[in-house]
């Protein structure tokens, strides 16, 4: 069924397909923008906000809550637009441009309004014809020759937070969730790219460092609360997933600092600049 102004509580009832609200929301979005498809959507979490103002040209800007299905976000550092651009022409050749659909407006498994909504944005970004999905982080590491502000490519991920997107009887292949061919694309602009393990917490405590030893010893490299359903969200949809984490600050246990989401904040904001140039400069080449 559909639901032509689906509001964001529908998400709530058992009895609406999730899908349908994706498709009521992409609807929306295509009429606001006039953009008829999208060709790739980033979520853009901390300290990768900048790159929005560099892919291109600006089409549309929406409110996220006024898209069925989204909320204004409840963590610093993320914004509340949803955003059309129309991606610069990096071959020169003249082809059809390209957009790109820039999520403003991540919701996070530990606000407690359920995995539906967690997941909403990347399904509405498959609804509107993306079939590429750039989902950033800000998250912890675990290895020490990871400092602040350094760019980490997911090659994998664990998932702590005990549930899924998948609802029923739904079977999805994650063998190569996060894609070796957009992995090795984003190394043609930066080759000293590392790549790692991004372990899930639910949040919204920061891990104990027994929690860390414990992570690592399950192949984590990095730790946060975020990314890993909406992952699995986008390759239920069909999309390819590319996945970057900034680390924002050693992991508990291996920081000598106490954690702090300021920390985060700032750490984001010194590295934004430089990580924001490189996302900008690989996603016109996916």
């Amino acid at each position: 069924m559909s639901h032509p102004s689906a509001p964001a509580d529908l998400l709530d009832d058992p009895a609406t397909d999730p899908f349908d609200v994706a498709a009521d929301a992409a609807r929306f979005i295509a009429e606001r923008s006039g953009v008829e498809r999208h060709d790739v959507a980033l979520v853009l979490g901390s300290g990768w906000g900048g790159a929005a103002d560099l892919l291109g040209e600006t089409v549309a800007e929406i409110p996220s809550h006024e898209i069925p299905g989204f909320h204004a976000p409840a963590v610093a550092g993320h914004v509340a637009t949803t955003r059309s651009i129309r991606i610069a022409d990096a071959s020169g050749d003249g082809t059809a441009p390209r957009h790109a659909l820039v999520l403003g407006s991540r919701t996070h498994l530990y606000e407690g309004k359920g995995v539906r909504r967690v997941v909403h944005g990347v399904r509405t970004a498959a609804a509107t014809g993306a079939r590429v999905t750039v989902l950033t982080n800000g998250c912890g590491g675990l290895n020490l020759d990871w400092r602040a502000g350094t760019p980490v490519l997911i090659s994998d991920h664990i998932n702590l937070t005990a549930t899924s997107p998948l609802e029923g009887a739904t079977f999805v292949d994650l063998t190569d969730l996060y894609s070796q061919r957009l992995r090795d694309v984003a190394r043609t602009v930066e080759p000293a790219l590392a790549e790692g393990v991004y372990a899930q917490f639910r949040g919204p405590h920061y891990e104990t460092p027994a929690e860390v030893r414990m992570a690592g010893r399950m192949g984590a490299d990095l730790v946060g609360m975020s990314t890993t359903l909406e992952a699995i969200a986008a390759r239920q949809a069909g999309m390819e997933v590319l996945g970057l984490s900034l680390v924002t600050n050693l992991a508990a246990g291996i920081s000598p600092e106490p954690l702090s989401h300021q920390e985060v904040i700032e750490a984001g904001r010194a590295a934004g600049p430089r990580i924001s140039a490189l996302l900008a400069a690989v996603v016109p080449l996916l």
